[in-house]
């Protein structure tokens, strides 16, 4: 039974992507809610026939008390069969019909519900560019991930669970009272009017102080995240008490807003007692007067007494339920402050893969300030020949990250063009480029897998054979067999830890390079490859480096001059500039700025004196 009520929604249901989601909550909102419509439809069918259900037994209580009033054999007799044909009905298809509500709400929209939202939700934020992360905490991204599903989905749940419900009661009881007294509707009305009141007061507010608080707990969740992930340099620099202050702050803004959002449910559970009193006072009190003169049976004071506490009971429930349905909309509203951007680095319209048959890569009038009047790039042609090694050094500032960025296509340059074999990497399909180019940066993170699965990672088919081929060209190996992780998983099978953690500076970059040697890509874009390297390593690893450059396009970035030597050219970079091109040899005899940085070098790095 739970797998029929469970596999009536496929919440990885194909659709259509927007680049631009809904703004707007509701419409945010209805493109998940459209492959669940049959579900709502059958969940509030349900929740009415539950509430009429539940007027109807209370009517019934006051018909048979009036029953039992007569002669209990004559009673018994006259109506038997329907007392038996009514505990059947009771026994039998009343909780028939109570489990289809529930099972519609709990095991086909709830978790359902959030799986499409964090489903879709994830796509949408893996599609998002490079410098969308860099403006933003991890930790908020995916706390906002991770809290926004849950809350569409329980204001979904209450939707059904308690409006509806609440609505087709509150009808069914204005219809009970109606029958048996219209008089009775008098104080109910007032009630009901005074604790609409009550609930739009309470709705207006809780709306923005729910969305208040989960942004709250968002920057508490991205301050902690930032800590526990730069836990080394919070240790090395003994900056314990910073952390614990610097969270501390955003705790305690959490406290105040959670504090500020908890004095509402206060005021409106106060508040609720005292409408409820007049409720009970109200309606039964006139239905015993209705009896004192003889225009009321006993029956009618005995089910609107029923009505009354019943009421009593479910206010509190109903008044929680809607202002939690509009508490969880407000931590949608949150969400959506992440969710719902639009994607803007986008693939032009027709844009076609790109085709590396060569490898040359031209570059002409390339700036880039990232928004700013000043820094960035600044006007830089460069043309690579297929197959050519150029290296890539300046002082820090001077534009290389900039350039590596742009090539891989991070950012949309704001002027110029970039071409691999005459194709503008702006037409191009961005997979497609990145297909193209092998990058082994300076501090190469690994996802926390295995080491299988990180190497895996530049050619997701290929072959143990072809892994193992890979690691033994990158010298780890060896090194890898050795590896165990605390579950007692061995070798390529062993878990690295978040960003390669477990590994040393040397292993990590062994194992990137052996993802890169992996992927082939005909373009090579080596970032400080073996800075984090020992010097018997490196020296292993630049033979293979070297081997690996063969028949491929390749820009060396580089600190270390002595790792570029070799290569057919050597570009230099200051002021987001290009100030020197051509071979070591050339630009040492040129006496410029490459021979002053190549003078000045301290054990075969850019010391500070390169800025100047």
């Amino acid at each position: 039974m739970f797998r029929l009520f469970e596999t009536l929604v496929d919440p990885y249901v194909p659709y259509d992507e927007t680049d631009r989601p809904p703004t707007r909550l509701w419409p945010f909102l209805r493109q998940y809610m459209r492959p669940f419509r049959r579900v709502f439809a059958a969940a509030a069918v349900t929740a009415v026939i539950v509430a009429a259900i539940e007027i109807w037994l209370l009517a019934y209580m006051g018909r048979l008390v009036n029953l039992l009033a007569g002669d209990p054999s004559e009673v018994l007799r006259a109506h038997g069969a329907e007392l038996i044909a009514v505990a059947l009905f009771i026994l039998i298809l009343r909780p028939a019909i109570q489990l289809c509500n529930v099972a519609l709400l709990n095991n086909s929209i709830v978790p359902n519900f959030a799986t499409i939202v964090r489903w879709r939700a994830h796509r949408h934020v893996l599609r998002q560019s490079v410098g969308w992360f860099e403006n933003d905490f991890a930790g908020r991204i995916a706390n906002r991930i991770m809290q926004t599903p849950p809350a569409a989905g329980e204001a979904v749940f209450q939707m059904f669970d308690a409006i509806t419900f609440a609505m087709a009661y509150v009808i069914g009881a204005a219809v009970l009272l109606l029958d048996a007294d219209a008089r009775l509707l008098i104080p109910m009305a007032v009630w009901l009017g005074l604790y609409l009141c009550l609930l739009r007061w309470t709705i207006r507010r809780v709306g923005p102080a729910s969305e208040a608080a989960s942004d709250a707990r968002s920057q508490v969740t991205g301050r902690v995240v930032d800590s526990y992930t730069n836990i080394h340099s919070v240790k090395m620099f003994a900056h314990h008490q910073r952390e614990v202050d610097y969270a501390h702050e955003a705790i305690e803004n959490a406290r105040r807003t959670n504090q500020g959002e908890m004095r509402l449910f206060t005021i409106m559970d106060g508040s609720l007692v005292l409408l409820n009193g007049l409720l009970i006072v109200g309606v039964v009190g006139w239905a015993i007067w209705l009896w004192s003169i003889g225009s009321a049976s006993v029956g009618v004071v005995a089910a609107a007494t029923a009505l009354c506490l019943r009421l009593n009971a479910m206010t509190g429930w109903i008044m929680w339920a809607v202002s939690t349905f509009f508490r969880n909309l407000g931590v949608v509203a949150e969400g959506m402050e992440t969710i719902a951007q639009p994607v803007t680095l986008l693939d032009r319209p027709g844009a076609r893969p790109l085709d590396v048959p060569r490898g040359a890569v031209t570059i002409e009038g390339l700036t880039h300030r990232y928004g700013r009047e000043t820094g960035g790039l600044e006007r830089i042609d460069l043309s690579i020949a297929p197959g050519q090694k150029v290296g890539l050094v300046g002082p820090s500032g001077a534009g290389k990250s900039t350039l590596v960025k742009l090539l891989l296509r991070f950012y949309d340059a704001e002027r110029g063009v970039i071409a691999i074999d005459g194709q503008d990497i702006a037409h191009v399909t961005q997979d497609s480029l990145r297909q193209a180019i092998g990058v082994v940066q300076q501090d190469s993170s690994l996802l926390h897998r295995s080491v299988r699965d990180n190497i895996l990672y530049g050619r997701p088919n290929a072959s143990e054979d072809e892994v193992i081929a890979a690691a033994r060209k990158a010298e780890a190996h060896d090194f890898i067999l050795t590896l165990e992780d605390a579950q007692g998983r061995r070798g390529y099978d062993a878990q690295v830890g978040e960003r390669g953690v477990k590994l040393s500076g040397g292993q990590r970059q062994r194992i990137a390079l052996a993802r890169v040697i992996l992927k082939d890509a005909p373009i090579l874009i080596l970032d400080e490859a073996t800075s984090a390297l020992d010097s018997e390593v490196e020296a292993a690893i630049q033979e293979t480096l070297y081997r690996m450059m063969e028949g491929k396009t390749v820009i060396a970035v580089a600190h270390r001059l002595s790792t570029i030597a070799r290569m057919d050219r050597v570009i230099v970079m200051q002021g987001g500039r290009i100030v020197e091109d051509g071979p070591h040899g050339a630009l040492l005899e040129e006496g410029g700025l490459y021979a002053r940085l190549w003078a000045r070098q301290s054990g075969g790095f850019l010391g500070a004196e390169a800025a100047e």
